[in-house]
């Protein structure tokens, strides 16, 4: 099998990307002629409200549009281009969507929600294993997931509960031991902390950050909450109404904020550190 090229992890260059209307006559421009880079071992966040395009790039980006469309279609590349792993999504066949999703893992951000109820937690972190070989070993896959469970800093008694007997933040840490199990060297997460308690959610952020610094895998960590972006990099996209209005290091792109957006980025940021200060 050909290797994937691992000298740029992700390459958009002016990339457009739209959703179709139910008639296929109008079209609804979601992303507008975006360009960055991830490397290998890089962390990106992306910042905007709702609305601005970060899920979509982000669903884009992690070749899942065909099982997690966000409306009634999937995003479609209209402009420019993205590659992944130096695969060219605009001409994304299942084949090579299957083998990038072997080094994609991807975090959706109601992941907590999709964990399959009648499964248990070992079998929901398991699941990806199976649906790629069924005749994988179970007990080298009893062994990944336990090795994960415990990296996600959940007890190993809860193998054998089920997601509606965990808290939110279980939940959660148990999505992301899914997306995580099939050892992806490339991670999309989309919004990492939503539906997380705000008395736990540090403690997610913390798993992920600990996990990104010790396996070493490059991310795209996706937010409407600066504060998750911070905690996990430096290096920030930011999207308003499709379009990138500033990347590079947040000290820098918040300094001398020019467009409305980036100015109440940094009210909120200065806000907050000086409730930090105060406390």
């Amino acid at each position: 099998m050909k290797r994937l090229n691992d000298a740029v992890v992700v390459e958009a260059r002016d990339l457009s990307i739209h959703y179709r209307s139910r008639d296929a006559l109008s079209y609804h421009l979601a992303v507008d002629g975006v360009s960055f880079d991830i490397l290998p071992g890089d962390v990106l966040g992306v910042v905007g409200e709702s609305g601005s395009g970060k899920s979509t790039l982000a669903l884009t980006i992690a070749a899942m549009g065909d099982r997690y469309a966000l409306d009634e279609n999937s995003p479609e590349i209209c402009g420019g281009s993205l590659h992944v792993y130096g695969t060219d999504m605009r001409s994304l066949t299942r084949r090579r969507r299957d083998r990038l999703t072997l080094v994609t893992g991807y975090l959706a951000q109601d992941a907590a929600v999709r964990l399959n109820p009648q499964l248990t937690v070992g079998e929901n972190v398991a699941e990806p294993i199976f649906q790629r070989d069924r005749r994988f070993s179970q007990r080298e896959a009893a062994e990944a997931v336990a090795t994960l469970v415990d990296a996600v800093r959940l007890p190993l008694s809860m193998l054998e509960r089920y997601p509606f007997e965990l808290s939110s933040g279980q939940r959660q840490r148990v999505a992301l031991a899914r997306a995580l199990i099939l050892e992806p060297t490339f991670l999309v997460a989309d919004e990492p902390t939503r539906g997380v308690d705000a008395t736990v959610r540090d403690g997610v952020i913390g798993v992920l950050r600990d996990l990104q610094e010790q396996r070493g895998f490059a991310a795209m960590v996706v937010s409407s909450d600066l504060d998750v972006v911070s905690a996990l990099t430096d290096r920030v996209a930011v999207l308003d109404r499709g379009v990138l209005i500033g990347i590079g290091a947040m000290d820098e792109l918040l300094a001398e904020p020019q467009h409305p957006y980036l100015r109440s980025l940094a009210a909120a940021r200065n806000n907050l550190g000086t409730h930090k200060a105060v406390s």
